[in-house]
């Protein structure tokens, strides 16, 4: 993103009984379509681990992917033996949920890995849901970015209103980011442009407003 689009301002920093783990496929760290990163820095009680090679003055303080000893590991994969995530709903045990986050090989690749055998770390999956504006194209309708997954998975278990506010980062992210290439008008942007921000096409010079 811009310099001049920066949203880090903009990022509420939300508090969650669920811990959310980020594993981050190493070539997906410095993308600059990443959200599952995004997220981490919204979410106070989460944390970053790195499949492969972490990149340059990244934290790896965390313990291997999260364990966390007495609470109940889930993966948010949708994987054929998947339980719908609203059967946790109100768990009296804490929960920590692990999150792919890569392309969908990768994230395939992640949950073998940490979840070989499902009834140790169990997959949980999200109800339909449509999506809004995206940075990658879906191979599936169904498939969303990490964000908006993390941001569903946590309007079931913790309530609508982190929800909200996470779809909310995740739509700023992605229209100021169409807009700066000319594929949203400057009123369809959540919450707004800057004051004086130009688009930042490179392929174009006609006005994106």
């Amino acid at each position: 993103m811009h310099r001049t689009l920066c949203i880090c301002a903009l990022l509420p920093r939300l508090e969650t009984r669920t811990r959310v783990v980020l594993v981050v496929h190493q070539l997906e760290a410095n993308k600059p379509t990443n959200t599952g990163l995004l997220a981490a820095r919204c979410l106070a009680n989460s944390a970053v681990v790195y499949r492969g090679r972490p990149p340059a003055g990244a934290d790896t303080a965390t313990p291997a992917f999260g364990a966390v000893p007495g609470a109940q590991h889930l993966m948010l994969y949708p994987h054929p033996s998947a339980t719908p995530i609203a059967a946790w709903r109100g768990s009296d045990d804490p929960i920590v949920l692990l999150v792919p986050d890569g392309t969908w090989r990768q994230a395939a690749r992640t949950r073998a890995r940490l979840a070989p055998d499902p009834r140790t770390i169990p997959c949980v999956s999200l109800p339909a849901s449509s999506s809004g504006r995206r940075l990658r194209t879906a191979s599936a309708p169904q498939r969303m970015a990490t964000l908006e997954a993390l941001a569903r998975a946590l309007g079931v278990l913790e309530g609508p209103e982190i929800e909200r506010a996470l779809l909310r980062v995740y739509r700023i992210m992605t229209e100021r980011t169409l807009w700066s290439n000319g594929r949203v008008a400057t009123a369809d942007v959540t919450g707004g442009i800057p004051a004086g921000v130009q688009s930042h096409d490179p392929l174009s010079t006609r006005s994106s407003g």
